[in-house]
């Protein structure tokens, strides 16, 4: 079976691409992994202060390290804190257009010194009001990493009939967007499944991404991870330079399929929609061990491959092709 033996080949991977929303946040966290910071520069604090207790120049720099130490300790200030913060204004720094309906949108957090507050794998919920209707709301998940300082991305790819997708492709640089969060998803910690796989399909690639690069930016994480990602046409395809990169970088652990609705003449692999005979082909057996499937995509996909969620709290009944294939509710997970 490919699925046992696809992790095998120790060679990076240069093969033919296979063709094809009550939001609640979580309660505010705090906490510091710097104890050990902490205590090591208190040591080098009480020496210096105990050499120059008796001088003012030494007083001086022993303010400038209790200064610094106080520093080492303090962790990044998340600008999302869950709970009853409410939504925070965020001013639109840059926009880039990725193709015909998907453009990048970078947003400024208040401070340059801050981090979003998200984890693995949350979410944010955005809000706008449009004159005299009700209030717009709808969840992103951002592809910026939850470390970064200073700015989130999301990548949004426009519907006709999808107004808050309409309503950022209309934006411009220095207008205004309101954020809440995190909106927890699935809690992930490393190594707490042997393998998963990711069934994706347009912009539905998003939480899958921040699953992928939390795994594989993790020493410590040793997470077999297969994805296949359904898209229109190649130019649909986002992140592809990404996940090309992290697949070529760990060719033993990480396997991307791409399937293709309307491929160019050139394209060698599948096309259409995700079939049942790819996820069986790829896909970890049901009885492999401690394994996980993601499904994030639209609502067309979900009803074929895993049924659609009751709610963002409800994962609904499992149904479609994995069920077929003999996966439990509890091996799969509804993004």
């Amino acid at each position: 079976m490919f699925a046992r033996s696809a992790f095998r080949a120790a060679q990076p991977l240069k093969r033919t691409l296979l063709s094809t929303r009550s939001y609640a946040t979580e309660p505010s966290k705090g906490g510091s992994n710097s104890v050990a910071y902490a205590a090591a520069g208190a040591l080098g604090v009480g020496g210096v202060g105990y050499y120059f207790l008796n001088s003012s120049s030494g007083a001086k720099l022993e303010n400038k390290a209790k200064e610094g130490l106080n520093k080492v300790a303090a962790a990044p200030k998340p600008t999302f804190t869950g709970g009853e913060q409410g939504f925070v204004s965020l001013v639109l720094k840059d926009v880039e257009t990725i193709n015909h309906n998907t453009k990048k949108f970078v947003f400024q957090l208040p401070e340059d010194d801050m981090v979003s507050g998200l984890h693995i794998a949350s979410a944010l919920l955005t809000k706008f009001v449009p004159e005299g209707q009700k209030a717009v709301l709808r969840p992103y998940t951002p592809t910026s990493d939850e470390n970064t300082k200073g700015y989130i991305e999301l990548i949004v790819k426009k519907y006709p009939e999808g107004p808050m997708s309409t309503h950022l492709h209309d934006m411009v640089p220095g207008q205004r967007l309101d954020f809440k969060g995190p909106l927890p998803k699935y809690p992930w910690a490393a190594n707490k499944h042997e393998h998963i796989a990711l069934v994706a399909g347009g912009t539905g690639i998003t939480p899958m991404y921040q699953l992928i690069r939390s795994i594989f930016s993790n020493p410590e994480d040793k997470t077999k991870v297969t994805l296949v990602f359904g898209n229109v046409t190649e130019e649909d395809i986002l992140l592809k330079r990404e996940l090309a990169d992290i697949e070529n970088t760990y060719p033993q652990r990480f396997r991307a399929f791409y399937v293709l609705g309307n491929p160019p003449k050139e394209w060698a692999g599948e096309k259409g929609f995700i079939t049942k005979d790819l996820l069986k082909t790829v896909l970890p057996e049901p009885k492999e061990g401690n394994i996980k499937i993601f499904v994030c995509g639209p609502p067309g996909m979900y009803k074929a491959i895993s049924g659609t969620k009751k709610s963002p709290k409800d994962q609904g009944e499992l149904s479609g092709i994995l069920k077929e294939l003999g996966y439990t509710e509890d091996q799969v997970y509804k993004f």
